[in-house]
């Protein structure tokens, strides 16, 4: 009984824990701070202008494929667009592996209008050099150079993509974290725009659903985007957009994927050497 009880307190607990998350995470001050690290190279910066902030954010979300928007980065899209920031998508490939490029344009851009995006602020690239293959290496100066005409093209003082793992280990996604990477370490990116990486996070992790949210909340991040329940349903609706993606898998993807409800990320260092140009 002793143990029954044990076990019922530390339940208890932990799900008010998540609960005080979500308020804190909603709070004003949490708001913020999002908009302090996001703009963090603006050394003008001032207290007095937090309230302001959301309209000078530019954000760009760099994704590899059709899909990845919602996957991977729903919870910090829908957080911007609820603050009023620009958001803007650039795909660089239209998803053709299967041959089936023309429907899966079509459902990104679906797929962002759900989330708050509209087409005009959607970019699908698609060049031989950057093919939807795993199995094939980007080139890294083809991919950071459409980046950074983007970058310029639009004025995006954030760009937010993945990180040195890719999340899922694909060589694509890889590739663009080593393109924005590469532009950082020569000093290509415009003084103004901070790089952020979205943290690849362990299997056991990322199928805790909202179990794994104080996880998240206690591990070190330069920022950390939650959704709650309307926004998750939200994601969900952008996720059935891809219809042609939508295998046994993706739906266990989408019910128990931490991804889904939280992002945290890293900011990417500008002074790293010696990346290798393919």
């Amino acid at each position: 009984m002793y143990i029954l009880l044990v076990i019922f307190l530390a339940v208890f607990f932990y799900l008010f824990w998540i609960q005080c998350i979500y308020y804190q995470h909603n709070s004003k001050k949490s708001r913020k701070q999002l908009f302090k690290c996001m703009l963090f190279r603006n050394k003008q910066l001032k207290s007095s202008q937090i309230s302001d902030l959301s309209r000078d954010v530019r954000a760009l979300f760099l994704t590899a494929h059709p899909d990845d928007e919602c996957m991977f980065f729903a919870p910090a899209i829908l957080r911007l667009v609820e603050l009023n920031a620009s958001v803007h998508v650039l795909c660089l490939s239209q998803g053709n592996y299967y041959n089936q490029g023309v429907q899966r344009r079509e459902e990104l851009l679906d797929s962002c209008a759900v989330l708050g995006i509209p087409d005009s602020k959607v970019t699908i690239h698609d060049c031989k050099e950057l093919p939807d293959d795993p199995d094939r290496e980007w080139s890294i100066s083809v991919a950071s150079s459409v980046i950074l005409k983007h970058i310029r093209a639009h004025s995006i003082n954030v760009v937010l993509t993945f990180d040195g793992r890719g999340v899922s280990g694909h060589r694509n996604h890889i590739a663009i974290y080593k393109a924005v990477s590469y532009l950082s370490s020569t000093g290509s990116v415009p003084d103004d725009c901070s790089l952020l990486s979205l943290s690849t996070i362990s299997v056991l992790r990322k199928y805790l659903f909202f179990l794994e949210l104080p996880i998240s909340w206690l591990l070190p991040s330069d920022l950390c985007c939650l959704i709650d329940s309307k926004g998750l349903k939200q994601a969900k609706r952008a996720m059935l957009c891809h219809r042609t993606q939508l295998q046994w898998f993706r739906y266990l993807y989408i019910w128990f994927s931490r991804y889904m409800i939280v992002n945290t990320f890293r900011v990417i260092d500008q002074g790293q050497k010696n990346l290798k140009i393919y």
